[in-house]
């Protein structure tokens, strides 16, 4: 449970597409990590973020989005609660979709510490999603909008194609490894034997050609 000393201000941050038939019990319980390690009893109780100019966790019925711009106090541990989230989430989402999340120092103090002095800052990047190939796709997406953005300073867009089918290329080995790998783990036809793998042969990322 956070409380204000802490060491962390950790904001998580993005937004998940989630499926038709998805309930608010169901997001409750998936997000249930996030709200109960910040002390609340529900959701609607501990969707509040800690600064108020944040809108905390929303879930948009209508469209089926839940967004999140989420401050919570904390410590190292709250990364098994971010674990746990993400492992709740991938059973909810429609698509893959990537998650934020900042870790800053809230004992640092840039003014009183030693020139040498830095602080324990961190960022992680989250994936979620429902297979390992919508999970790649966002993979995918995110890394090309941040290359084509940086590459957007030196060469006109039209000229990035290359590089993109650089980057599809690669994610197409990672996902046809992947495949391979849940293939072995599956007993031969006709065996009768329990199969493994839940994922595999799932259909191609869109682009990974």
């Amino acid at each position: 449970m956070s409380d204000y000393n802490a060491p962390f201000e950790i904001h998580v941050h993005g937004q998940v597409q989630l499926r038709d038939d998805v309930n608010f019990s169901q997001l409750q319980d998936a997000l249930k990590p996030l709200w109960k390690y910040a002390g609340a009893r529900s959701l609607a109780d501990g969707a509040q973020s800690a600064y108020e100019d944040e809108p905390g966790i929303e879930f948009d019925a209508k469209e089926r989005l839940l967004q999140i711009c989420w401050t919570v106090r904390g410590g190292e541990d709250f990364r098994q609660s971010l674990d746990d989230m993400c492992m709740g989430l991938n059973e909810l989402a429609e698509q893959g979709a990537a998650i934020e999340v900042t870790f800053y120092d809230a004992e640092f103090d840039e003014e009183e510490s030693d020139d040498d002095a830095e602080a324990r800052d961190d960022f992680v990047m989250l994936f979620v999603g429902p297979t390992p190939a919508a999970i790649m796709q966002a993979q995918r997406d995110l890394l090309v909008q941040d290359v084509v953005n940086l590459m957007e300073r030196h060469f006109d867009g039209a000229e990035l194609g290359g590089v993109v089918g650089e980057i599809d290329k690669l994610f197409s080995e990672r996902f046809d490894a992947l495949v391979s790998s849940l293939e072995i783990g599956k007993s031969p036809r006709g065996t009768g034997g329990a199969g493994g793998g839940g994922h595999g042969g799932g259909r191609r990322p869109r682009h990974l050609h």
